[in-house]
């Protein structure tokens, strides 16, 4: 038994060695979740650390609380007035697309692994969740942006498609361990946890939008330990309940971030370190499960599997949710390639093993596989398919200034944050000229490195970042005249 401080000592040297291996994932356009579990596995028994973890129960609740908090973060991170545009779309790619996806790869399994349907559709299930959070780090790493809404798409659907995977899996593992489990039952329970997910979701939501803003703590130091408590909240009380606590704890992130909020910024920036934490820790875990020896056995069938997950069953997902969207055939096929799988399968499948399903190891492994080969193939490739695709714009970073209300501060009206795209038809114009409602002010322009304070002489130019106070009916308006690629004489009501 190795003492605390041995123990203190490993888990810092692998978090140094992570945080480091992220830099080189940066200049190498290689996913930092691929460097993750590369660590955990020489860490393991297997590889230089020497360091023996069999725990399937360990490593699969150190990721249900990891993949608690990520969600949360991403939510809190989406904005929703961009979301708001691909709702509909993206709900029908993170449910029905999960569907399309477990069932070809069902098909497949069955085929190549000879495993029972209902085996064959627990594979599928498993795998069937994207993990697109590598995908962004790559993107941002390397300065490029994606036309159109096909980046709001791939945020939102990597952060709504889990709970639909997490269903799938739970619904397989009942129809293998329980004979007398019929599909209607199945439907029940899918049913009731995205009700009762759902509803407690929105509800714990716009209650705590509500209560975070008249807390007024004397310490702002509480106001990250309450969105804690918040967080743990939002997913045990709907999953006490027979609810998916997944699908809460992300529509609790959601209305959270769709709000104005105290200290709104720092509650981001703070969640965001703790998603980048339990991302490590739950890859290194993750990566220290697996046996290396073990894989090799199953690499014939997990690149069968594979090819037919990124070459067949996302793209027929893909193209049949989106079917007659505002999506190009190009961005449907970047959407496609950018299916990457990632840590949710490599928990979904520790279930099987708990459950004590039939050739369960065999599927861990597989699963694993395919996490490591959609990573290599696809997340090393991402930038080069989007530029052949030529679906790319030049990237604009986020303004590393933020204003934010605090406990004391009331505000009226919203302060938003709106990129001036190259091709608007702002640029080039006056800030007195642009016709802008009397209730809302630009209060600060990021322009590059350099904050301006501007005036109505200001000339605007392109990729300006601009820090505005408007009151909520002229949000809309001014982000579209801002957006805009018409000659407009304003946006007076």
């Amino acid at each position: 038994m190795l003492s605390l401080e041995i123990i203190l000592l490993i888990t810092s040297i692998l978090l140094l060695l992570s945080i480091f291996a992220s830099k080189i994932s940066s200049k190498l356009s290689v996913p930092t979740l691929l460097l993750f579990l590369g660590i955990g596995m020489l860490a393991g028994s297997e590889g230089i650390g020497g360091i023996f973890f069999d725990d399937a129960q360990l490593a699969q609740s150190i990721g249900v609380i990891a993949l608690v908090f990520i969600l949360f973060s991403g939510g809190l991170d989406t904005p929703f007035a961009a979301v708001k545009p691909i709702l509909r779309r993206g709900l029908v790619l993170a449910t029905f697309g999960v569907l399309v996806t477990a069932a070809v790869v069902a098909l497949g399994a069955i085929i190549l692994l000879q495993l029972s349907p209902t085996q064959a559709i627990l594979l599928g299930a498993i795998v069937a969740s994207t993990d697109a959070a590598a995908v962004f780090s790559i993107f941002r790493t390397q300065r490029i942006g994606l036309k159109g809404d096909t980046i709001p798409l791939l945020e939102f659907e990597s952060g709504s498609n889990d709970p639909m995977a997490i269903f799938l899996t739970i619904g397989a593992i009942a129809l293998i361990s329980i004979p007398n489990t019929s599909i209607l039952n199945v439907v029940i329970i899918f049913i009731q946890q995205v009700v009762i997910g759902g509803v407690l979701g929105f509800g714990l939501g716009y209650l705590a939008s509500k209560f975070i803003n008249n807390l007024q703590l004397d310490a702002n130091g509480l106001y990250p330990v309450f969105t804690i408590a918040l967080v743990l909240l939002a997913y045990s009380l709907p999953a006490a309940l027979g609810g998916s606590g997944f699908l809460a704890v992300y529509l609790v992130g959601l209305m959270l971030g769709a709000q104005n909020i105290v200290h709104k910024n720092s509650l981001s920036r703070f969640h965001d370190s703790i998603a980048w934490l339990m991302q490590i820790v739950m890859f290194l875990v993750l990566g220290l499960l697996v046996f290396p020896s073990e894989l090799l056995a199953i690499a014939p069938i997990g690149i069968g599997i594979s090819l037919i997950l990124i070459f067949v069953a996302r793209p027929l997902s893909v193209f049949i949710a989106l079917f007659r969207s505002q999506f190009s055939t190009r961005e449907k096929l970047l959407i496609s390639w950018v299916g990457l799988r990632g840590a949710t399968p490599i928990v979904l499948a520790t279930f099987p093993l708990l459950a004590g399903v039939p050739q369960s190891d065999t599927i861990f492994n597989i699963v694993f596989f395919v996490v490591l080969s959609s990573v290599l193939l696809q997340g090393t490739t991402i930038i080069p398919v989007a530029r052949w695709l030529q679906v790319t714009t030049p990237f604009v970073a986020k303004s590393g200034i933020r204003l934010e209300r605090t406990g004391d501060m009331q505000i009226k009206s919203d302060l938003i944050e709106i990129t001036v795209p190259d091709y608007s038809t702002v640029i080039g114009h006056k800030i007195v000229d642009l016709g802008l409602p009397e209730d809302s002010l630009i209060v600060l322009i990021v322009r590059g490195q350099e904050a301006v304070v501007p005036n109505g002489s200001t000339v605007l130019q392109a990729n300006d970042q601009l820090l505005m106070m408007a009151d909520k009916p002229s949000l809309a308006p001014i982000t579209k005249l801002i957006q805009s690629t018409e000659v407009r004489s304003g946006v007076n009501p």
